[in-house]
């Protein structure tokens, strides 16, 4: 496979050096959603040694239209996006290494997850996990690349700890407007675009380039492009990156823990210590109360008092069809346990 990367290996700025460099470093996803898709493919081409993407959710049907690494059958027979990617990427190249994992990133677990990373990309929807990202980032010195698309349009910006300011730095200059992709919808092309910002960063970074100190906006249907220097923006307070940093977002809880999934009148339960749970015996305890199941070696999937839940093997649950915690929580008591 001499020729593999021999296109990428004639852009000066990599050459045979920098792909040498790439088969070295190891890039860690958090969500294998739109954007995560779009990067790990992307730099599973590239020939970087070792790609992990994590990712809590299933693959269904509203995903196929712009999460590419995914098919009609893993929407069918409810895959986990991290096992689905995982297969796709190995598949796409024998001579990386590609870990999928089918969990939370969370503050608990977050720095054991990445230990050994060269960078970190978000490929998330939400702001919770990505303050989780920047505070882990901050704390081991990684470097890491926020990306958000909407519509048409996308967001990046490469973040470098202790040169440039953090997420939490510029909490008050990203944009906040409340809508999701379920909302107001989204374009492939505004993925792809916001990706490939990311990845050309990411590139630049792991072959020994400086990433560029900016925020990045484009919209690839009005064809429109800026970009703001953020350089002057770096807090020297900053609870996530100053001296006296603190990480807030790596504080743990205790007890049952909640998350709402952006846009999609769901509330994600989980329980205080995660642990392997008999999806078999939790579908054998259910039949009494539903005949509606669907379960296979990673998830198990159930309705009942019009709501559907999404089991997974640690205990994880998707409560699909509301968005109050406190009745997702009595729901997963009463269904799954406490």
């Amino acid at each position: 496979m001499t020729e593999r990367y021999s296109r990428q290996e004639r852009f000066t700025p990599i050459g045979p050096g920098g792909q040498a460099q790439l088969a070295n470093k190891h890039v860690f996803i958090v969500g294998a959603g739109a954007l995560g898709c779009a990067n790990a493919e992307m730099l599973t081409r590239a020939g970087v040694g070792k790609i992990t993407i994590i990712d809590r959710d299933y693959i269904e049907w509203s995903n196929l239209g712009r999460q590419q690494l995914y098919t009609e059958n893993d929407a069918a027979s409810l895959k986990t996006k991290a096992s689905a990617a995982e297969q796709r990427l190995r598949a796409m190249n024998s001579e990386i290494k590609v870990q999928g994992i089918a969990q939370e990133f969370e503050a608990e677990t977050a720095e054991a997850l990445v230990d050994g990373a060269d960078f970190l990309i978000d490929g998330t929807d939400n702001f919770q996990t990505r303050f989780v990202i920047n505070d882990v980032a901050a704390k081991i010195k990684v470097p890491w690349v926020y990306g958000g698309c909407l519509k048409s349009y996308g967001i990046v910006l490469p973040i470098v700890p202790g040169t440039t300011p953090c997420l939490h730095c510029l909490i008050d200059h990203l944009p906040q407007e409340g809508s999701t992709c379920d909302t107001v919808g989204i374009i492939g092309p505004a993925v792809q675009m916001t990706a490939a910002y990311q990845s050309a960063e990411c590139l630049k970074f792991l072959t020994g380039h400086s990433m560029t100190v900016e925020m990045v906006y484009a919209d690839v249907w009005g064809r429109e492009y800026s970009s703001i220097n953020i350089s002057g923006l770096l807090n020297p307070e900053c609870p996530s990156c100053s001296r006296d940093a603190v990480f807030p977002y790596l504080k743990k809880e205790k007890g049952l823990k909640t998350a709402m999934l952006c846009g999609r009148n769901t509330v994600q339960v989980r329980p205080d210590q995660l642990s392997t749970l008999s999806l078999s015996d939790l579908s054998s305890h259910l039949e009494n109360v539903t005949d509606r199941m669907k379960e296979n070696a990673e998830l198990l999937m159930f309705h009942v008092e019009d709501v559907r839940f999404v089991v997974f093997k640690d205990g994880r649950t998707l409560i699909h069809g509301t968005e109050n915690v406190e009745e997702a929580k009595k729901l997963y008591q009463k269904y799954i346990g406490a």
